[in-house]
């Protein structure tokens, strides 16, 4: 039996505006699609945190039994600068700045995009398709959307009729917002006369000469819209129904509410069964943004080159914080903040090195069992994190009662309690212990106990000299020692 037939998953619907129980389309198997970056300069910590968020979830419904296909796209053309239909692509612009190749650009960003989810210990997707290699499917559908009556063709450029769809269809369910509101409150803006409605948006756009980014098509050389790329990827590698789309808030309007529109338009029904919004990061209390220095990259923050923390944090730390808040709430980045999660975060880890040792009886105070449930309770909450962790740290509670004598455990409980921990600290958060891998966590842990056990000897040929400067040497490395009864152990 798959852990998914008896544990109810309950999920946050962005269309319906409340938790749904998760009931798959088909069952033990999913189908999830998120929208990934656009390839044009380093990924900022706000979108990792969605990315993380996503990756979170994967992990879980794998835990869980779950059969998952998880697309996750890379937008490399028809993204435009303002998000309106005018203007250039990003890449492109970027491009002609720097006097590259978009490809060049593309590729550049791709590989740090790729660099800094691996530090952050992501699963890779399973497919990760992207725009330009997608080309042909955009064209399709825009063909499709055409012949139905959707779309109209000016002067090379082809744009989605909202009006014309909202007479069928319901524009703007996502995000809750009314098409009449829409047009009441928008003012007409030069460069849009060609659209017949300034809600239209564009499907594919004719390529000016000085456009570096284009392909042929029925109506000339051009590029698609931005958001026609992600309707043409999910449904190719996931149906034209599927089951999970996720991605940031900022782009439930227009980009989803316009992907919806485009799916709707072309195969007469919605194509997403439950949307998945993750929410934004901020920094000291003020919006992330290149524009007011109120930013830092992640690898600024793994080195501890910037001017905004004290020191450099891990990836499994940043990590940590961030799974230390819902995935839908707002979240504050700050110095304080980072040092809590790494002393929240060594607690931990300082729990599982020391577990092996953990001494059994025959009675447990702790009913593992009952603790287990909770921490899936949590999960299965709208893969409520928060919850999850302060039951992690109930578990090292009485870890610690129990290493001092005050409570006991079964070996059959110990046993149960070290495969959860390890399943919900690695394997759904995500996060990978301190000193890198467990094998390097080994040498270290032989190193430190060489030294406890030359200060043992200094200590019995009474050379407190020496003993003293390997304790101090080790403290200053962050490596602490403490002697008890059974010996001395150490925390890092």
């Amino acid at each position: 039996m798959h852990l998914y037939q008896n544990q109810q998953l309950k999920i946050y619907n962005s269309l319906s505006g409340k938790k749904e129980i998760f009931e798959p389309l088909n069952e033990g198997h999913i189908g999830m699609y998120v929208c990934g970056p656009t390839v044009y300069s380093n990924v900022h910590l706000g979108n990792c945190r969605t990315f993380m968020s996503f990756d979170m979830i994967f992990r879980y419904l794998r835990h869980l039994g779950y059969k998952v296909r998880y697309v996750r796209n890379i937008t490399d053309a028809g993204h435009l600068v303002d998000d309106a239909e005018d203007g250039e692509d990003k890449i492109a612009k970027k491009a002609r700045l720097e006097q590259l190749e978009p490809m060049e650009v593309v590729q550049r960003y791709t590989i740090d995009f790729h660099n800094i989810l691996e530090q952050f210990n992501f699963l890779p997707p399973s497919i990760e398709p992207t725009a330009t290699g997608h080309i042909i499917e955009q064209i399709e559908i825009i063909k499709d959307i055409l012949e139905k009556g959707f779309a109209y063709e000016v002067n090379g450029s082809v744009y989605f009729d909202v009006t014309k769809f909202n007479d069928s269809y319901e524009y703007g369910k996502l995000s809750g917002r009314k098409l009449e509101d829409m047009i009441a409150n928008t003012r007409e803006l030069a460069g849009q006369d060609e659209k017949k409605s300034p809600q239209d948006f564009a499907l594919w756009k004719k390529a000016e000469p000085q456009h570096i980014m284009r392909w042929p098509s029925p109506w000339g050389d051009g590029f698609p819209g931005w958001h026609l790329e992600c309707t043409a990827m999910s449904t190719k590698y996931l149906g034209e129904t599927f089951d999970i789309h996720g991605g940031g808030m900022d782009l439930k309007f227009p980009h989803h509410e316009c992907e919806i529109a485009q799916a709707e338009a072309c195969y007469g029904h919605s194509p997403v069964r439950y949307w998945m919004h993750a929410n934004m990061l901020t920094m000291n209390g003020k919006k992330m943004a290149k524009s007011t220095g109120n930013n830092i990259l992640p690898g600024d923050i793994f080195t501890g080159e910037n001017d905004i923390l004290s020191k450099a944090f891990s990836p499994s730390v940043v990590r940590f914080f961030m799974m230390q808040a819902h995935y839908t709430s707002i979240l504050d980045l700050s110095n304080d903040a980072l040092l809590a999660s790494e002393k929240g975060f060594g607690r931990l880890m300082d729990t599982l090195s020391t577990f092996e040792a953990l001494e059994t009886g025959a009675n447990s105070d702790f009913d593992v069992e009952a603790w287990k449930q909770q921490c899936y309770d949590a999960m299965n909450d709208d893969f409520n994190t928060p919850i999850l962790i302060a039951n992690l740290f109930e578990a090292v509670k009485h870890v610690n009662l129990i290493k001092e004598g005050k409570e006991s455990i079964t070996a059959a409980d110990k046993e149960l309690l070290m495969q959860s921990l390890n399943a919900f600290i690695f394997d759904i958060l995500g996060l990978k212990e301190k000193g890198g891998t467990t094998e390097d966590a080994g040498k270290l842990s032989g190193v430190v106990e060489l030294l406890i056990q030359l200060r043992k000897e200094a200590r019995e040929n009474k050379d407190f000299a020496t003993s003293d400067k390997i304790r101090d040497q080790l403290a200053e490395l962050g490596i602490q020692l403490k002697d008890g009864k059974e010996g001395t152990t150490f925390s890092i």
